[in-house]
């Protein structure tokens, strides 16, 4: 049995938030996602609801950024970010997502600032030279990003820490983050299955969605593939602010409600 209205009248901007971000508009949209849903059902439900969306969106977006993406960047950042799932999957049970979130967005906006320092120095005529590809720091990024996806869809801020200092093209750039997901959120099916976390009556609810969840990944890539460097990066960058305070603060609220 499909829900009532009222579910709906949540649920749809949830996912176009979601789908916009999908689109490439960043993650700071896409983590609206599940709070938004949760006020209509169980944040856990709400997780499961949205993955088969989340799939779908990234079968959209592979074919609007087919032409486009890092190779060097997505195969740096994808062993890392698996190994991260499996510990998440392993652990899922015994660590709180709440300090996970709290751990995540602090890192993101301490990394948001020092963006800010290093343009005031730009200003003053120090040149900031791209980062280069880094096994380290790949592998480190990349981890959270698996672990934070698989217990808290919050997979977008650890990924954005590496990689925008690259200083890629913006399609480039994009079209690397919509691989990255589309194949984390591929294989998080299988300990999302093994958790009980998915089942038929969700599923058909997420169905009903797909049509919306299209459409809002189309018109966020729409808008994406218009945008300047000069225009992307700042903006880029805001989005990372904000899901950075969104998570630092879900964090202490939850683990001050725990305590």
């Amino acid at each position: 049995m499909l829900p009532d209205l009222d579910f709906y009248l949540i649920a749809i901007p949830a996912v176009l938030l979601v789908g916009l971000s999908k689109g490439g508009m960043g993650e700071a949209l896409s983590l609206m996602g599940v709070p938004i849903l949760s006020m209509a059902v169980s944040p856990v439900q709400a997780a499961a609801l949205l993955l088969p969306i989340l799939i779908a969106m990234d079968l959209v977006s592979l074919w609007m950024w087919r032409k486009h993406g890092d190779r060097k960047t997505l195969f740096m950042l994808l062993p890392g970010a698996i190994a991260g799932i499996v510990i998440g999957w392993a652990t899922s049970a015994y660590v709180s997502r709440d300090l996970l979130r709290l751990i995540i967005g602090l890192i993101t906006v301490l990394f948001v600032l020092r963006y800010v320092y290093n343009i005031w120095r730009m200003r003053l005529g120090i040149t900031i030279a791209p980062k280069t590809q880094r096994a380290g720091p790949a592998a480190l990024w990349g981890s959270f990003a698996g672990y934070g996806s698989f217990v808290a869809h919050a997979g977008g801020p650890p990924f954005q820490i590496y990689a925008l200092p690259l200083q890629l093209d913006p399609r480039e750039y994009t079209g690397t983050i919509v691989r990255f997901f589309a194949i984390l959120n591929a294989v998080k099916l299988i300990p999302y299955f093994a958790l009980g976390q998915l089942d038929l009556s969700n599923l058909k609810i997420s169905a009903t969605l797909f049509p919306l969840a299209i459409v809002a990944t189309v018109c966020g890539a729409f808008i994406v593939r218009r945008m300047k460097p000069q225009i992307f990066y700042p903006f880029m960058y805001s989005m990372a602010f904000i899901a950075g305070s969104k998570l630092l603060w879900d964090g202490i609220v939850g683990l001050a409600a725990g305590g």
